[in-house]
């Protein structure tokens, strides 16, 4: 299930990357929601500061704190994290949200804009 995941979300992030770009700035709070590798659902908020060409981002997933720092391409967002792999989103301009997977396509996550 994880491969045909990775398959889809990466093809959509490729069809996605097609067309225009961040079209607004996205700075601001979301709702996260996420699903682990082993499959257990996550909650929390984060917090974006968009510098143009990147952006900062604070998370707070059930009273941890995690921080990185992304660039933007396309619809595409790459996030540095600190980990081995980076989480990387894919910004839908329809709902502004950012769906996103990190350990290598093995977790889910999502940044619904407040």
């Amino acid at each position: 299930m994880n491969s045909i995941r990775r398959v889809v979300l990466t093809g959509l992030a490729l069809a996605l990357t097609a067309g225009a770009g961040f079209a607004q700035d996205l700075g601001g709070t979301y709702r996260v929601e996420g699903r682990n590798p082993n499959g257990s659902a996550y909650g929390g908020s984060a917090r974006l500061v968009d510098h143009g060409d990147a952006v900062s981002i604070d998370w707070n997933i059930s009273g941890s704190g995690f921080s990185g720092y992304g660039t933007k391409e396309g619809r595409i967002l790459t996030v540095d994290w600190g980990q081995a792999t980076p989480v990387v989103y894919v910004y839908d301009p329809a709902t502004g949200q950012l769906h996103g997977t990190w350990d290598q396509g093995r977790a889910l996550d999502r940044l619904i804009p407040q």
